[in-house]
């Protein structure tokens, strides 16, 4: 990597644009970049940084810091341009970060992005070729070609030599974080870290595993309760050796012991069998035995009570034997009762038929009242014409009074229907003019509308307008304060570091001790220190009053920033106000800013407008609604008019016709009526008369018929008791039984019949004679002997079950204990494998007897590449006498590794780094610096790094020293290298000619180029 030109804008402490020449200042090879402290020399470093990489180094990117100049004008935006060549390629690097700046229009100030261009130069076409404008692709781009980070850069090309002073003397696990930094060894502590997490995971995975092992050691003890095992269960951990031993050990002996326990289980079930079958054997004889003397028993008991039924059975036999013989008597029995009961009730009828005719007809013959019946059906057939015509006399009567209400009903509606008619053209104008007033009301209340929205908006515009005034009249008061208190403490800090740069010599001399090198010349010997004064100003009264200072910077650009936001936002404000305004207003209105009450007022006046117009314009749908409704109801009364009208003309006629048929009818009704109101009532007297007669013949004649029945069956029932055996018809009749009666009898004599049976058949059972010979027998004594024996039996059977799921239970845990153990192996295997690998990588191993961490080993190693780069250098700037040599030894407890020491070709001892001087401090350190950018150089794929820069440290070193160290950076040059040094050292100034000076003044820092004698000197 080659750097040619550099161009710095509003950058840190440079006000303007500034342009370094990097082709012109490396054609010597070495130059100074020199200049008072706090002039920008750091500046151009970090402007390098940023053009690469987007930031700058370390804490100078800190939040809340800014890259822009305070010195820059407001319209000038921070901007950094790099041309450089880098892995053969002309590259050119634009960036500006993000920033503030004032608005093109209005006042105020708004954010410009951060931006970022990366050109590429064409030798072929001699023309630049944009390449990219994302930050993440040249940042990409950059890094891929320089081979290295942001943090590696600062350390390989910028050299700070206070980092590698500490480096030297640090210990080994600082020199373990800036290498790790330097050649990202993040993969081996990731190794580091994946092997622990490895050892945890298949420790974890053991645990597990054991844990499972001793639940399935627990269950089994359990299982085996009751055994002589189950009072020595396995007791252990998870992860102690042995467990698994131990646990299938234990499971073999309680499987043993369950075994032996079920076959003592099955002896004694046997013997209980052969109990139980003898108890139940003897419990089912006695049962037997007591059951057949039970039953002679009871058979002779029975056989006694049939003998003492005896006489009842025979009565209810012969009682059964009349009842048969009656049998043959009850048909004729019947027919007597029947006729008997016909003939009382023709009596009856006869009596009560004739109590209702005239006494000369109370005894007539029924042919006499069939005579007198057919006459008067003659005179009832002639009054039939005469009824109709009554029936239809009153259907025109009807229809008459009918018409007549009609008649009424239809001139009411033609009188209300003409009224409401002739006022029909006032009522509809009417309603019209209600729908043209809702709509007109409608289009106002739209108009209206249109113009209430922009005004409640001028509105809130116009409140937040106000807000906004007092909002800025504060906000440039705090504006006005906080830039008083900036420039104050502006002019107390220059004053302070004005009083201690005059000061700078005494408090410098407050240091020194005799013995110790100066920190200026490296004399150690002091003979005349500057006196301290009685204004002189220490540094962190300095530092304080540039904290008060920066602090008070702060709250100024943030009180300025919110001062030109308010100014945006009012001035907006105010343009919404006068862009909302009506277009109706007059040009000289609309410039003029109303005030709130105004627009309120306004507002609320045309609110109020709106809303009655709004009212007014709902009742539309009303309107028109009424309107239709009076319309159909108009339509509606006239056709009701028209019907009203024909109905009156039709009727008139039908009238008349009505009236013609009732004169026609009036005389024929006369003649039907005779002596009666009408013909009906004469009709109806004719016809009881008639109903009369029928029933009084038919109740005679019956009569007669009910009698002679009666006379017949009286000879059929004397005839048929004499046949049957019976003196008498009543004889026969008490005899009779009903069924009730006779099957209650057959049902006793049949129940007799079966139990005489029954108990002649129990008394010849084979055995029951025997056994009532027999002494008593007693089943309860058995039955509790059976008992007894049922209960050892089952005892027996579930001790055995009991035993038998022991040894089944056992036998699965077991196998199952087995199987985990079988399972578990390759795990502790691999558990010890990767615990070997781990505790070896992580220096905890006995294998590993310097306890070196695996990130510590590659560090060891690339420590020793830089040493031995760095000694080729540290002997020529120490005359031969000094050679850096990496150690591995443990120090004390701590872990080894990354040891540092230096060798003294004058003592021939190896010491530690923290013996060295000041100055040989620097160039050890310089050294290192130089070789541990050859190392990282290499490690980032060999890229050329052609510019170096130095960073102070030069004041330490003798004239003889500081002429090595020189010789020793122009060597640089045979690999065509160019090497810029940092320094404010004067005699640095007159040993090298090219050099680049930065100064300072109140308007911000500049940079100039000298070269051979020009301007040389201290």
């Amino acid at each position: 990597m080659r750097l040619h030109r550099l161009e710095i804008t509003a950058f840190g402490p440079f006000g303007t644009t500034q342009t370094v020449d990097f082709d012109a200042l490396s054609t010597a090879g070495l130059f100074l970049l020199h200049g008072p402290t706090g002039a920008g020399k750091t500046s151009v470093l970090d402007a390098v940084c940023f053009a690469l990489y987007g930031s700058v180094p370390g804490a100078r990117q800190a939040p809340g810091t800014t890259l822009r100049s305070d010195h820059a004008p407001a319209g000038t935006l921070t901007e950094v341009l790099l041309d450089l060549t880098v892995g053969g390629r002309r590259l050119e690097i634009r960036r500006s970060p993000a920033q503030l700046r004032p608005k093109k229009r209005g006042g105020g100030f708004t954010t410009e992005k951060a931006q970022s261009t990366l050109r590429e130069y064409d030798p072929a076409t001699r023309a630049w070729t944009g390449l990219s404008r994302s930050h993440q692709e040249i940042g990409e781009e950059i890094t891929q070609l320089l081979g290295m980070s942001r943090e590696q850069f600062c350390q390989v090309v910028l050299l700070p030599q206070g980092d590698f002073a500490r480096f030297l003397r640090a210990d080994a696990e600082a020199r373990g974080r800036l290498l790790g930094r330097l050649f990202d060894t993040r993969r081996f502590a990731a190794v580091e870290e994946r092997l622990a997490e490895l050892r945890r995971a298949a420790a974890h995975r053991v645990e597990e595993g054991d844990a499972r092992l001793l639940a399935l050691a627990h269950r089994m003890a359990q299982a085996a309760e009751g055994l002589p095992a189950a009072r020595t269960p396995v007791d252990g951990k998870p992860g102690e050796p042995g467990l698994a031993d131990a646990v299938l050990g234990w499971a073999a002996l309680a499987r043993t012991e369950a075994h032996e326990a079920a076959d003592i289980a099955s002896v004694r079930l046997a013997a209980a069998e052969h109990a139980e079958a003898r108890a139940r054997a003897a419990a089912g004889h006695a049962r037997d035995l007591a059951a057949r003397q039970a039953r002679h028993a009871e058979a002779l008991r029975r056989r006694e009570a049939l003998t003492a039924r005896i006489p009842e059975r025979d009565r209810d036999q012969h009682a059964l034997d009349l009842a048969l013989r009656a049998d043959r008597v009850a048909p004729a029995l019947a027919l007597r009762h029947e006729a008997d009961r016909e003939h009382a009730g023709a009596l009856a009828a006869r009596g009560s038929a004739r109590s209702l005719l005239p006494p000369d007809l109370a005894e007539a013959p029924a042919e006499q009242l069939s005579t007198l019946e057919n006459r008067l059906r003659e005179d009832l057939g002639g009054l039939a014409a005469a009824r109709r015509a009554e029936a239809r006399a009153a259907a025109l009567a009807e229809e008459r009074t009918l018409l007549e209400r009609e008649a009424r009903a239809d001139e009411d509606a033609l009188q209300e229907a003409n009224g409401w008619l002739a006022d029909w053209e006032p009522r509809r104008a009417a309603l019209q003019q209600r729908i043209d007033t809702a709509q007109e009301a409608a289009a106002r209340a739209e108009q209206l509308a249109g113009r209430l929205e922009p005004l409640r908006h001028r509105l809130a515009a116009a409140r937040r307008r106000d807000s906004l005034a007092r909002t800025l009249t504060e906000a440039e008061e705090r504006y006005a304060a906080a830039r008083e208190h900036r420039n104050t403490a502006h002019e107390t800090w220059l004053d302070l570091k004005s009083r201690r740069l005059r000061g700078i010599a005494a408090e410098l001399a407050a240091t020194l001790t005799d013995g110790d090198p100066c920190q200026v010349c490296g004399s150690t010997s002091h003979p005349a220190p500057t006196p301290t004064t009685a204004d002189h100003v220490d540094r962190a009264a300095e530092e304080t009053a540039y904290a008060r200072y920066t602090q008070a910077d702060e709250t100024s650009r943030a009180a300025e920033r919110e001062l030109a936001g308010t100014r945006e936002a009012l001035a907006a404000a105010r343009d919404e106000v006068q862009s909302l305004a009506s277009p109706e207003a007059s040009p000289e209105h609309s410039e003029v800013q109303p005030t709130v009450a105004e627009l309120t007022d306004e507002t609320e006046e045309l609110t109020a407008r709106h809303a009655e117009a709004y009212a007014l314009a709902a009742q539309t749908h009303a309107a028109r609604e009424a309107l239709a409704r009076a319309e159909r109801e108009h339509e509606e009364r006239a056709t009701a008019q028209r019907e009203a009208e024909r109905r009156v003309a039709a009727r008139t006629s039908h009238r008349d016709s009505v009236e013609r048929q009732r004169a026609e009818l009036a005389e024929e009704l006369t003649r039907g009526r005779g002596e009666f109101a009408t013909v009906a009532e004469h009709a109806g007297v004719l016809e009881r008369r008639i109903a009369l007669l029928v029933d009084a013949a038919g109740a005679v004649r019956a009569e007669e018929l009910a009698a002679d029945r009666l006379k017949k069956a009286d000879a059929q029932l004397a005839d048929a008791a004499y046949r049957a055996g019976f003196t008498t018809p009543a004889e026969a009749a008490a005899a009779l039984l009903d069924e009730h009666g006779r099957r209650a009898r057959q049902h006793r004599l049949d129940v007799w019949q079966a139990e005489a049976a029954a108990v002649a058949d129990r008394l010849a059972e084979p055995g029951v004679e025997e056994a009532a010979a027999l002494p008593p027998a007693e089943p309860a004594t058995a039955d509790a002997v059976h008992t007894a024996a049922e209960r050892t039996l089952r005892a027996a059977a579930a001790g055995l079950a009991a035993a038998r799921e022991r040894v089944t239970g056992l036998a699965g845990l077991a196998r199952q204990a087995e199987t985990e153990v079988r399972r578990l192996g390759p795990l502790r295997t691999e558990h010890d494998r990767v615990a070997r690998l781990a505790a070896l990588t992580a220096g905890t191993s006995a294998e590993n007897e310097r306890r070196m961490r695996l990130e510590a080993y590659v560090l060891a190693a690339r420590l020793e590449q830089v040493a031995a780069a760095a000694s080729a250098r540290l002997q020529r700037m120490s005359s031969g006498r000094y050679t850096l040599v990496h150690s591995d030894a443990r120090a004390g407890a701590r872990r080894s590794g990354l040891g540092l020491h230096v060798v003294d070709a004058w003592t021939g001892n190896e010491r530690d780094t923290a013996t060295l001087s000041g100055g040989e401090t620097f160039f050890a350190s310089l050294a290192l610096a130089l070789g541990l950018a050859d190392v990282v150089t290499d490690e980032a794929g060999g890229v050329r790094l052609d510019t170096l820069f130095i960073d102070e440290g030069f004041g330490s070193l003798d004239d003889q020293t500081l002429d090595e160290v020189l010789d020793v950076l122009d060597s640089l040059r045979e690999r065509d290298r160019s090497v810029g040094i940092v320094s404010h050292v004067a005699d640095l100034r007159r040993r090298i000619p090219v050099q680049l000076e930065v100064t300072k003044d109140r308007g911000g820092s500049a940079v100039r180029l000298r070269t051979g004698g020009e301007g040389l000197g201290g």
